[in-house]
């Protein structure tokens, strides 16, 4: 009972790097700690602890180092959870998805979010603007209320 009133008057959100430049992190965190966008005034909160997230923001192509630290904390994110991927290397390995030739091909490169985790919102850019970004949160929230 708390916990659905809770989920309902505040999100958590947890940006996951898995590689790349950084870029879609430093747009993403501009949402919540910035004065210009600060998504905390509407009780959408940044979180570090997987227990307590909602939606997982996914930032960077995703390395093979990443591949199994990112399912283990899409696992521990309790049900309901939404996925938001944020940039084009979380949704198509970017410029990294051509070291060597072919996306998957790579020593390094394990492949798009979507490879690896279920996705529920895609949001393009190299990096994307943080309108965009908080424009998926949003369409994201409606699986976590409904539950």
């Amino acid at each position: 009972m708390i916990k659905e009133y809770a989920r309902k008057k505040c999100i958590h959100v947890m940006l996951a790097y898995t590689g790349g430049c950084n870029g879609c992190d430093i747009e993403a965190v501009n949402c919540f700690y910035s004065p210009y966008y600060d998504a905390e005034q509407y009780n959408v909160f940044l979180t570090w602890n997987p227990r307590e997230a909602d939606i997982l923001l996914v930032s960077g192509c995703v390395t093979k180092v990443m591949k199994e630290p990112l399912r283990k904390i899409y696992e521990s994110i309790p049900e309901p959870k939404a996925v938001v991927s944020i940039g084009c290397c979380a949704l198509m390995g970017g410029v990294y998805g051509n070291i060597g030739g072919y996306l998957g091909t790579s020593d390094f490169i394990e492949g798009p979010v979507d490879r690896i985790i279920p996705v529920d919102v895609k949001v393009p850019g190299c990096p994307p603007r943080p309108e965009d970004i908080i424009d998926g949160i949003i369409k994201a929230i409606p699986k976590i209320v409904r539950g």
